[in-house]
Order: C-alpha cells, then sequence, then structure tokens
C-alpha cells in the first residue's frame, strides 16, 4: 500500500493545481453538446478527453487514501495533458472555444 501511498503523493499538488472543476462540474459538462464534440473519437465513438473526464469524475470523487496506483497514473496523464494544452492557449476571447471545451473534459477550465 504503500507505493500506491506515494504514487499518489507524487502527482497530488499538481492534480489539484490542474484540476480545477469539481466533480459535478466535469459530469454536468461532460452531458453537453459542446463535450461531445470535442477531441479525437477513435473508432469507439467516444473522444479520449471525454473518456477521461468520466474517469476524473470517479478519481474526485474518492478519497485520497482509497486511490490506487492506476489512479495516480491516470492523475498524471491529466496534469501532463493540461499543461501541454495551456501552453497552446488561443489569442483573444477562449469562452466558446473548442479549445477551452477541450481542458474542460480534462477537469480543467481556464476561464476560471
Amino acid at each position: 500500500m504503500a507505493q500506491t501511498d506515494d504514487a499518489v503523493a507524487d502527482v497530488w499538488d499538481e492534480w489539484q493545481d490542474a484540476v480545477n472543476m469539481t466533480a459535478k462540474q466535469v459530469e454536468d459538462f461532460l452531458a453537453t453538446d459542446e463535450s461531445k464534440s470535442v477531441g479525437d473519437k477513435g473508432s469507439g465513438g467516444e473522444s479520449t478527453g471525454h473518456r477521461s473526464g468520466r474517469r476524473i469524475v470517479e478519481i474526485l470523487r474518492t478519497n485520497k487514501t482509497e486511490l490506487t496506483a492506476d489512479d495516480a497514473t491516470h492523475m498524471r496523464k491529466v496534469v501532463g495533458y493540461v499543461h501541454r494544452h495551456l501552453a497552446q492557449r488561443p489569442t483573444g476571447d477562449v469562452t466558446d472555444t473548442d479549445w477551452r471545451y477541450s481542458l474542460m473534459n480534462w477537469g480543467h477550465d481556464p476561464t476560471t
């Protein structure tokens, strides 16, 4: 169990900074057309970001002490995505942009 605790502890602060939406906010956003309209859909019809958003909701609703090494791996993936995507911020108002919607699928609203 110590390994899992260490894995979660290693990513926890960055996760807290990267994911600035609540579980309910992410869940509500995932139900919107905007959420479903962005991202790489692959063969399954659901985008990678949308699928990640569902996992983020689960992680946000889990007590920190009950998070697993697999959760920590996904948390690191989310942190990496958010950091990379923020570096690509478009100019101007981003309120109604695919760029913002993609980030929101990953639990980050750049307008808050």
